[in-house]
């Protein structure tokens, strides 16, 4: 496999304030990475410094060993990397249709495959985004983000208030785009026994510094380092 990010010595923030310091992974192409930590911790503020909405301090990010790091957000986004907010941030005034379809690229993701995923956006393929559920919501922010093909998927907090019913129609799509497809992704999930059976490896961050690093399984079948560190 090849180095699809590498981070070194990531110092990052908003303004003069410094939220992480001293962050360095690595992720290889088709491997997925779970990014937990308590509330607070920074894990939000690495998602943004890694799509380019923070202050870059000090410190590397390479994508595809191209150096990144004080690249403007907007020009990064085309280079593969695609995106899902805890705010969501899709289109309310524009149809799931026109949501799906305003920045997508070519490639193996297009409409037809999205709603095969999600058949309920194809139900309310006509529907704005202002008329859907939050759980509707959530999938369609992840469609949009597969419409542009990217190479590395970005999630903060996927299954955040969203009903059981919705929860487990998200992880069964998760585990079919980064398990079963091999797709890269970095997921923030507060819900970490439902989010480390998808991924490979994992990260726990405290006060912006990464203090444990291991197998996603390692982890999982230790749960009481998992509540030391994240009291669950």
């Amino acid at each position: 496999m090849s180095q699809l990010l590498r981070i070194e010595n990531l110092a990052a923030g908003y303004s003069e304030a410094r939220v992480l310091s001293r962050v360095s992974f690595t992720l290889e192409e088709g491997r997925s990475l779970a990014l937990l930590g308590r509330n607070g911790a920074g894990k939000t503020t690495l998602l943004n410094t890694i799509i380019g909405v923070t202050t870059h301090h000090s410190g590397t990010i390479h994508l595809l060993n191209r150096d990144i790091s004080r690249m403007r957000a907007e020009h990064r986004a085309p280079l593969g990397i695609g995106w899902v907010p805890q705010e969501r941030n899709i289109f309310r005034s524009l149809t799931v249709e026109e949501n799906l379809t305003a920045s997508a690229r070519p490639g193996q993701w297009n409409v037809e495959r999205i709603y095969r995923m999600f058949p309920r956006l194809q139900e309310r393929r006509r529907n704005l985004g202002s008329q859907l559920s939050g759980g509707e919501q959530q999938m369609l922010a992840l469609g949009r983000a597969l419409m542009l093909n990217p190479k590395l998927l970005l999630l903060d907090e996927p299954l955040e208030g969203l009903a059981p019913i919705i929860v487990d129609e998200l992880l069964s799509a998760l585990r079919g785009i980064v398990v079963d497809e091999g797709m890269s992704a970095i997921i923030v999930e507060q819900k970490a026994r439902k989010v480390l059976p998808l991924t490979d490896d994992v990260i726990v961050l405290e006060r912006g510094g990464i203090i444990y690093a291991d197998s996603s399984a390692t982890l999982l079948a230790s749960p009481d380092t998992l509540d030391a560190h994240l009291s669950l």
